[in-house]
């Protein structure tokens, strides 16, 4: 049906294989969780969730569609699950709705991908101001296009991390900090003058 119609989410909405599922706009995230000895019943879920589309005139995308297991189950997966007679692919990470997700619950792929982010915008950062842009703009894009990324989701991922990565982030911003105000030696001062606090502080508060 047509983009943006009333219809199309609750078409959307009533969707429902059986299993704990999440959504959000246009993305479902089956969860399965297993006990020991206990065998896996995703495949008829999926099975379920394809019947269900097919019915309502959708259609799943077993492109985009992954599926990752996560705990003692990599000790003795069960088979691979089939859309629509497609192999999905077993990843060991996945990017969900933002998020890289592992499956050994780490954050390393997350962090790295979103400090890689962050460095290329400080570049352009540092672009703005030798074009002449004053503290107040400089402050600006670094609150709107910039920090951002560094707090993305951080209630999901922020109290697993290592201290090295927590210290990365940080460093992230002290950076940003020295671009904004060269003359402020000290990076506590100078988020004071940001009206900003460290990373750490904002998100346990």
């Amino acid at each position: 049906m047509p983009q943006g119609s009333y219809l199309g989410p609750l078409m959307f909405v009533i969707l429902w294989p059986g299993c704990l599922t999440h959504k959000f706009i246009d993305d479902t995230t089956m969860t399965e969780i297993l006990n020991k000895s206990v065998a896996s019943s995703m495949q008829s879920l999926v099975n379920e969730l394809v019947k269900q589309a097919t019915e309502t005139g959708m259609i799943v995308n077993d492109r985009k569609t992954k599926e990752m297991l996560i705990g003692s189950i990599l000790k003795d997966p069960p088979l691979s699950v089939s859309l629509s007679g497609t192999l999905v692919e077993r990843v060991t990470a996945f990017k969900l709705l933002g998020v890289h997700v592992a499956n050994n619950l780490k954050w390393t792929q997350h962090v790295d991908t979103i400090s890689s982010k962050v460095s290329s915008r400080l570049y352009f950062l540092k672009q703005l101001k030798r074009s002449g842009a004053g503290p107040e703009d400089l402050l600006c894009y670094y609150i709107t296009v910039v920090r951002p990324v560094l707090e993305y989701a951080c209630p999901v991922w922020h109290s697993s991390q290592t201290a090295a990565q927590t210290k990365t982030l940080e460093s992230l911003q002290q950076r940003a900090m020295k671009i904004i105000f060269p003359a402020v030696k000290d990076y506590t001062l100078s988020l004071m003058f940001a009206m900003l606090t460290h990373l750490s502080h904002d998100v346990s508060s």
